[in-house]
């Protein structure tokens, strides 16, 4: 029997090299060519005779095309409808990648369960057999009397299920066990991936379905398979949040049909993934008194203003280089900030370790947080707390200056709302009309933040 012939493909960026080597000689990634067999000729993807899978659309003018906003349908879960832009999408195709045991399963039993009552949804197990299924929804107490259930993991079985039962809403769970007869590499590989996504996602254009695929994580959390399935589907969604904890976030990286960067916010229990309607409770630590190195800043989740505690603590440092710590906020930022403190604000910590945490296990990416930081890391080293009742967002640029942030105003809004009474601001988001309940520090450098903070000690 004449051996296989075979090609490494990278698990990054699907580039294709006849010889194995450390580095990806397409994206320069290393470690991330996989053996892979050539498949033969004699198929679709044949250079030779080529196959069309359907007639070309025809040319049109943009102008000729009508301009109408896409119906969504919701899950009947609210915070999932959140992250998802107001809900599903007919057509849509929905990737959900996460950590093993985090909840992916279990939001979307629930929400098929709803789904269930009002249109024809089925369930694609890949994992699991019908019996755990339905033993999870018994557990769940949800129900899924009116669920279409099938254990497969053939791509070919799977779209003829599909194209037989017609149903509105399908999960594959999940799109690393599916695998396609046109190839012959192994379920999970960089091809076999590819392929069924790309099948999936076109069934669902041509059919009005909408798929929603689960899709495994590597160990450094992203989404296991080549970069391209980020881009083959309509949203991409990240479970976010440690196993241990009852507390799960659900972040939008991708999203078509709606803004990216939301945020959902759910507590795990018994019965499964419930929806958080004040997740500014979590990030918030309930001291009985003012401690010093805490400062509360709101952040912008999507459309969502979250109010989130900022923690640090400094302490004289016993090491040659002192250390430089930050969970939960940009590592590099922070000793820029520090340079900055140093520079505009005379306060030195060169001979000091610093540890920033923020609260609640919650990743802000946005650079608004630069003053609260600087504030919490002041407040710990002169061992004094802010003000009752501070709230405070804003840029802080290498020369000093204080930049606003997007959508100040809903940010004070929501700031007020939960009983702060004090915000200090950029300068360029003070609004024009007063705030009942609250009262306005525009600043515009970072010294005159900390000038300010001290009047009110």
């Amino acid at each position: 029997m004449a051996k296989a012939k075979t090609q490494y493909t990278c698990s990054e960026c699907g580039g294709i090299s006849s010889k194995w080597s450390g580095q990806c000689p397409a994206c320069g990634q290393w470690n991330t060519l996989v053996e892979t067999i050539v498949e033969s000729g004699n198929n679709r993807y044949s250079t030779t005779q080529p196959q069309g899978l359907a007639q070309a659309s025809p040319v049109m003018s943009l102008a000729d095309i009508e301009a109408i906003d896409v119906p969504r349908f919701g899950t009947g879960i609210e915070e999932f409808d959140r992250v998802l832009g107001g809900g599903l999408v007919a057509g849509g195709v929905v990737l959900i990648g996460g950590d093993p045991g985090i909840g992916k399963s279990t939001l979307l039993l629930q929400a098929l369960a709803n789904l269930s009552r009002v249109k024809r949804v089925l369930y694609v197990s890949g994992e699991e057999s019908g019996a755990q299924i339905a033993l999870r929804a018994k557990r769940l107490a949800v129900d899924a009397r009116d669920l279409m259930l099938q254990a497969e993991i053939q791509l070919e079985k799977i779209l003829a299920t599909l194209a037989e039962h017609k149903p509105q809403v399908a999960v594959i769970d999940s799109i690393q066990t599916v695998y396609s007869d046109a190839l012959t590499s192994a379920p999970g590989s960089v091809a076999q991936v590819r392929e069924c996504a790309a099948q999936l996602t076109r069934f669902a254009k041509q059919t009005g379905v909408t798929i929603i695929m689960v899709g495994h994580v590597t160990k450094e959390g992203a989404l296991a398979g080549p970069r391209v399935l980020e881009h083959i589907v309509d949203t991409v969604l990240y479970f976010e949040g440690d196993t241990h904890s009852s507390f799960r976030l659900v972040r939008a990286i991708k999203n078509r049909f709606g803004a990216v960067n939301e945020l959902g916010v759910f507590a795990m229990s018994d019965k499964g993934l419930k929806g958080v309607s004040n997740p500014s409770a979590l990030f918030l630590s309930q001291h009985d008194n003012q401690v010093p190195g805490s400062c509360v800043m709101v952040t912008q989740e999507g459309t969502r203003p979250l109010l989130v505690e900022v923690q640090a603590l400094v302490d004289t440092s016993h090491l040659p280089n002192a250390r430089r710590l930050s969970v939960g906020l940009e590592q590099n930022r922070l000793a820029m900030l520090l340079a900055v403190l140093h520079r505009h604000a005379g306060v030195a910590a060169f001979d000091q370790d610093v540890f920033i945490n923020a609260v609640g296990g919650v990743k802000i990416a946005e650079p608004a947080a630069d003053l609260a930081v600087l504030l919490a890391i002041q407040s710990s080293m002169r061992n004094k707390p802010l003000p009752r009742g501070l709230v405070v967002f804003g840029e802080v640029g290498l020369a000093g200056e204080i930049r606003p942030a997007p959508r100040g105003q809903e940010r004070l809004r929501e700031a007020a709302k939960l009983g702060f009474s004090l915000a200090l601001i950029p300068k360029a988001n003070a609004p024009k009309q007063p705030i009942e309940g609250m009262t306005i520090i525009p600043v515009e450098r970072i010294e005159d933040a900390l000038a300010r903070v001290r009047e009110h000690d």
